[in-house]
């Protein structure tokens, strides 16, 4: 498929990796940071997915989401595993459920820019309650991105559960990330102890960017 990724928050937090890591199915190690593993809650607007040769989807192809995700490899090759996945547009959820098996949720959701913040709020319906309401504000540019938030950002693939207990694997490609700095102004949330994982504590690693434009090559079995 191809997509747009816009107007994205990154806000993650430190996690024991023991904690994390008994939260994964069999086959997936964590992958760490300084001695941590990362949980992030992730708000963006979806835009314009497409499949090749055909043009962007009208209306069901660009909505608000909000993903609670970790950072995994699987014999040396890292990627991202997601908790979850919600939207307000309940056919794609489902058709991603299908295709690529992620736990897309589904709900209300918005998801507010101006030049100087975002603003996202979800609440869940299915197929548990939770919700979120994110208020960011976003300053300069970062101009040489450290490498904790190159370790957040650059991700080339996604994880998934196969049938049975297997794992699916799916490339992603896109150019650099733009990061700018960015502030958690606001946050009430339950969809990451909604995944199982403790509340989130000590301050967030927070960063926004403009987006990219994404193409996700089709899953097969690792």
């Amino acid at each position: 498929m191809k997509q747009q990724w816009q107007e994205l928050a990154y806000i993650h937090w430190r996690y024991d990796a023991s904690v994390v890591q008994a939260l994964l199915p069999q086959g997936l190690e964590v992958d760490t940071f300084d001695g941590s593993a990362w949980v992030g809650l992730i708000p963006f607007s979806m835009r314009n997915i497409s499949f090749p040769g055909t043009p962007a989807i009208p209306y069901l192809g660009s909505f608000p989401e909000v993903n609670v995700r970790t950072y995994v490899k699987k014999d040396g090759i890292p990627g991202v595993w997601f908790f979850s996945l919600d939207v307000n547009r309940l056919l794609p959820a489902l058709a991603a459920r299908a295709s690529y098996f992620l736990p897309y949720c589904w709900g209300s959701a918005s998801h507010e820019v101006t030049s100087e913040s975002l603003t996202t709020t979800v609440k869940r319906r299915w197929p548990h309650v939770a919700s979120t309401s994110i208020r960011v504000a976003f300053g300069d540019r970062i101009e040489q991105p450290d490498e904790l938030s190159v370790f957040l950002s650059a991700r080339w693939g996604l994880y998934s559960k196969g049938f049975g207990k297997s794992l699916r694997y799916a490339p992603v490609d896109h150019e650099t990330w733009i990061l700018h700095s960015a502030t958690l102004e606001h946050l009430e949330d339950t969809l990451v102890i909604a995944a199982g994982l403790p509340a989130p504590t000590g301050d967030a690693h927070v960063m926004y960017s403009p987006g990219v434009s994404v193409r996700i090559g089709l899953p097969h079995s690792v």
